[in-house]
């Protein structure tokens, strides 16, 4: 039984040069696009207590107090339930109503304090922006934030890495994702290589900043509890946890995705489609008991925890170390004994697509 769900709102202002996700300058659609997500949350949506609501993007902060509500208010929730939505830095005045719409925890796209690296790569908010989505945040009674944080941009160098990470936590933010930049095909560098600037840090590089970051966020109070973040004890997401613990999900929206029943279902990416039939995924798949064994395996090693060896016997039938060893022995440097099972160290997270690779039959 799914207890959370990802609401894709995909709706911006303007597109990021590094951006590859499904979002739309299209406001005009915005009251028909929310009308057809609750005809889809509707009709699919089967009234379970969520323990999370996600609502990304795009650029969620975009709606209108009224329409945010609705969505909001479309489930039903546990009492300790996490309700986050992703925020872009310079839509700070809407915070106050998203608090008395029922969110209770901020993402907020902030990816460097640059100024300069933040026009190269296409933000529309300053490094003041971003300090003050914060502190109105904090004044609006929401104390659950997490801060996006892009390395191997532009022109970044390891010191202005450090100072952006020292300007995080001097805001005192539970949370930040880090991700390292990638030019995708559907981006807009991706379809315009001519325009890449110079001056992206290579992958050596990246890496180098990668473990600098580890390094640096530990020190500070903050662990590794996924590859890609970094809490304070008690502020992990939980919703992205969900989905790193191989737990079911709606994914309602455009573009969306979810899990349920063995079942990976995706929504049509095209927003006008969408509007005109809001109940129908164009892409199903029922997994196989190979394909869901890999999935446990994967993403359980995204994971500090790792993936714990108790869990996969009783739900796969198979020795984990049995059925490993060759891959365990091959990557012994890179992969750790834990109390459960087995983890990645941080050499291995840096070759953690190499290594995972490796598990996968299907």
């Amino acid at each position: 039984m799914p207890e959370s769900v990802y609401i894709h709102i995909p709706f911006c202002k303007s597109k990021c040069k590094y951006c590859s996700f499904i979002s739309f300058n299209r406001m005009d659609l915005e009251e028909q696009y929310i009308k057809a997500l609750l005809k889809e949350i509707s009709v699919r949506y089967a009234g379970e207590p969520l323990k999370t609501l996600y609502l990304g993007g795009g650029t969620p902060s975009l709606l209108s107090k009224a329409l945010l509500s609705k969505v909001v208010k479309s489930f039903n929730y546990k009492p300790d339930a996490e309700i986050t939505l992703e925020l872009n830095p310079d839509d700070a005045d809407c915070i106050k109503d998203l608090k008395e719409c029922g969110i209770n925890r901020l993402s907020i796209g902030s990816q460097t304090f640059d100024d300069n690296i933040l026009k190269i790569i296409g933000r529309r908010h300053s490094s003041d922006d971003i300090t003050k989505a914060v502190s109105a945040a904090k004044s609006a009674g929401l104390n659950n934030i997490s801060l996006d944080l892009i390395y191997g941009l532009p022109l970044q160098t390891k010191e202005g890495l450090m100072q952006d990470l020292g300007k995080f936590l001097k805001l005192d933010i539970q949370h930040i994702s880090t991700y390292g930049l990638k030019i995708e095909n559907e981006s807009f560098w991706g379809r315009n290589p001519a325009a890449i600037p110079s001056g992206i840090p290579d992958e050596d590089c990246q890496a180098d900043m990668y473990e600098f970051i580890n390094e640096y966020l530990e020190n500070e109070g903050f662990y590794r509890y996924e590859i890609s973040n970094f809490a304070r004890h008690g502020f992990e997401s939980r919703h992205n946890l969900n989905y790193w613990n191989n737990g079911e999900y709606y994914g309602f929206g455009a573009a969306a995705h979810g899990y349920i029943n063995g079942i990976r279902y995706s929504n049509t990416i095209d927003i006008d489609e969408y509007i005109k039939n809001p109940v129908l995924p164009v892409y199903k798949h029922h997994l196989s008991k190979t394909e869901k064994l890999e999935e446990e395996i994967i993403l359980g090693f995204r994971k500090k925890a790792g993936i714990n060896i108790k869990k996969i016997k009783k739900q796969f039938g198979l020795d984990f170390e049995t059925k490993y060893e060759n891959i365990l022995k091959k990557y012994s440097d890179y992969i750790e004994k834990t109390n459960e099972g087995y983890t990645l160290n941080i050499h291995g997270v840096l070759i953690s697509n190499i290594i995972l690779s490796e598990f996968l039959e299907s």
